[in-house]
């Protein structure tokens, strides 16, 4: 017992510090693109370094979701990659201890650290998207820091326009001033030119002063005029000193939490359950009065207004509909009238079915908002639990992983987790957009990713478990031979030392045999089968295999022999192959389906009876080469009575 406890004990401390590693490694990478994805919103605004590292600290938690996965599939390829690398995987097999006894304290750690995940996402999330996003608005309202280049218009300044031809970068003076003022229009803009001035900030931040020499004003006077024509008035002022104040606020000013507090992404499952509930109810109720409207609006009647006198003495205009014994005659109204009032009579029809179709389309979308807002918040409480089995999910991949391809460091597991991460990142990212769009089920598309992976755990845990190559180039390349049929060459030599000896007469007996149950075999398929009967019968395989363990049988015996030339003729003999294009299927319901569909199994078709006319001229080359080994075998029994 102390010896697992000790084994415990050195897995936590091979995990733990690769985890931290990688996690704070992925933490900064999510951030980097966080930080590319907005960088547009943040330069040139002259934000205090206390507020751009209190955003990068908000996003840092608010992208844990997305680092944490990663970290753990890279930690664990890693680790159990090291300890596979170093045979220390071995040893402890080797000791009694599997591999799930030796994942156990990690197991135990994952589930933990899924339990945090989950109370994270439920408590500290929310809080952390709040702050993000309410500080990231709150930049993108400020009011870029005041930098006019030279020889081009600067428009950063709201309502103005600015031209400066050179700026003296010692005294800060700015010359050949041209100024756009257009707050109230550019019919009614005005313009100032000055020789040179100089531009500063008021204490408060909020007001831009100007002190201009040596210019002149333009100023348009048609609101003051009223004249509406091609003749406007304007005033025009020369100054030798003018000051300018214009409103500019520089300040950084925060946004009230408030709002984005009441948004899906600030809050907890208790709160987003609530809003659900509530607009669920308010889509039912209102759902259930817009139906009770459509059952009791009639699709065709008559109506006349009459005027009522109501108990407190008004009078209101009150419609009674007028019911019919039979339908309309349409045809017959339009008939015995006069054709303008035909006319008119569409034309109301047309003017009523337009203001139903906006009346429905109006309720539509209010609808549609209501769904999407349920389908938002529904989004965000399956985020609570999805992060969680993620992290389990990707801890049962990149351990047996680790211990199936053997590999540490950073190279192989690197590029294995990135190329996992990616798929389950695209997977994600689709099913969050299918059940954003309400293409599908929010529990559908949230857990596709997992509905995906989860699977593929389960089956490299059984495999990491039971010793299987997966990984095995051999293995992989024995398949597609036995499927496509790579041919192998026979290898043999003469004995020094033979124990049994080669009795002539069996063996003549052996290969009579082999040869009569090639031409046998030939005899029963002389051509090339149809297509039909290809799928339904085939080659029988059994029989294949028979002539093949004949063959083997008889090189075996035969490779006993001292005389050097049949040793170099048994080694013209073809290694046979069993591959599945003789006979692809034993059932004949398969068979029949890949008739039906004929245009599929026709390159199936086409490369099967290519096999098949392979195997033809294999048997053909035994039986000549038989008759050959005869002929020798004759040729030394004559040497033998001599």
């Amino acid at each position: 017992m102390f010896r697992i406890k000790r084994l415990y004990l050195f897995m936590l401390q091979s995990f733990l510090p690769l985890f931290m590693m990688t996690f704070f490694i992925c933490l900064f990478i999510v951030l980097m693109q966080f930080l590319w994805r907005y960088i547009d919103d943040l330069v040139g605004k002259g934000l205090e370094m206390s507020v751009i590292g209190e955003l990068f600290f908000y996003a840092a938690l608010t992208m844990v979701p997305l680092a944490l996965p990663l970290a753990i599939l890279l930690a664990s390829l890693m680790t159990f990659g090291n300890l596979g690398e170093q045979f220390e995987l071995t040893a402890m097999k080797a000791s009694g201890v599997s591999l799930i006894r030796s994942m156990r304290p990690l197991i135990v750690l994952m589930v933990f650290v899924a339990i945090g995940a989950f109370f994270f996402q439920n408590n500290v999330l929310p809080i952390a998207q709040t702050k993000m996003w309410t500080l990231l608005y709150s930049m993108r309202q400020k009011s870029p820091e005041l930098d006019i280049p030279e020889g081009v218009f600067y428009d950063q300044i709201p309502g103005f326009n600015l031209f400066v031809e050179k700026k003296d970068q010692e005294t800060g003076v700015l010359h050949n001033l041209l100024i756009y003022n257009v707050s109230k229009g550019s019919d009614n803009a005005t313009i100032i030119y000055a020789d040179s001035g100089k531009m500063s900030m008021t204490d408060d931040k909020s007001h831009l002063f100007l002190k201009l020499w040596q210019g002149e004003q333009f100023e348009n006077l048609r609101e003051q005029s009223g004249i509406s024509s091609n003749n406007v008035p304007y005033r025009r002022e020369s100054f030798d000193d003018k000051e300018v104040l214009i409103t500019f606020d520089a300040n950084f000013n925060r946004m009230d939490e408030s709002g984005m507090r009441n948004q899906y992404v600030g809050k907890n499952i208790k709160e987003l359950q609530a809003t659900i509930d509530s607009v669920n109810a308010r889509v039912d109720s209102v759902g259930d009065i817009y139906g009770k409207a459509l059952r009791e609006i009639p699709y065709l009647g008559i109506s006349y207004y009459t005027t009522v006198r109501t108990p407190n003495g008004m009078e209101r205009r009150q419609q009674t509909e007028v019911s019919l014994d039979r339908p309309v005659d349409i045809d017959s109204i339009f008939r015995g009238t006069n054709p303008a009032f035909a006319k008119s009579y569409i034309n109301q029809a047309l003017s009523k079915a337009r203001r139903a179709k906006q009346d429905y389309e109006f309720k539509s979308f209010a609808m549609n908002d209501d769904r999407t807002t349920i389908r938002r918040h529904g989004i965000e409480m399956m985020k609570k639990f999805t992060l969680s089995v993620a992290c389990l999910v990707f801890f049962f991949i990149g351990a047996p992983l680790g211990a199936i391809i053997r590999k540490g460091g950073l190279g192989m597991p690197l590029v294995i987790s990135v190329i996992l991460f990616i798929i389950y990142y695209i997977i994600d990212n689709s099913g969050y957009k299918l059940a954003r769009d309400g293409h599908v089920e929010v529990w559908e598309g949230i857990w596709l990713s997992t509905f995906v992976l989860l699977p593929l755990g389960i089956f490299l845990t059984y495999k990491a478990v039971n010793d299987s190559a997966v990984f095995n180039k051999d293995a992989y390349v024995n398949f597609f031979r036995k499927l496509f049929g790579k041919g192998e060459t026979r290898n043999l030599t003469v004995k020094e030392v033979v124990i049994d000896e080669v009795d002539i007469t069996t063996a003549k007996e052996k290969i009579t045999a082999l040869s009569k149950m090639c031409r046998e075999f030939i005899d029963r398929y002389p051509g090339r089968e149809s297509y039909v009967n290809y799928w339904l019968n085939g080659y029988d395989r059994r029989e294949i295999h028979s002539i093949n363990a004949m063959l083997e049988q008889t090189v075996d015996y035969m490779a006993n022999s001292r005389n050097r030339v049949v040793i170099l003729k048994l080694m013209e003999l073809p290694v046979m192959r069993s591959l599945w294009f003789y006979h692809p299927t034993d059932y004949k319901a398969i068979g029949w389906s890949f008739i039906a569909i004929f245009p599929v199994g026709i390159p199936i078709y086409l490369w099967g009876t290519r096999c098949q006319r392979k195997l033809k001229e294999e048997l053909e080359h035994i039986i000549t080469t038989d008759n050959e080994l005869i002929a020798l075998l004759e040729v030394n029994t004559n040497d033998i009575n001599t």
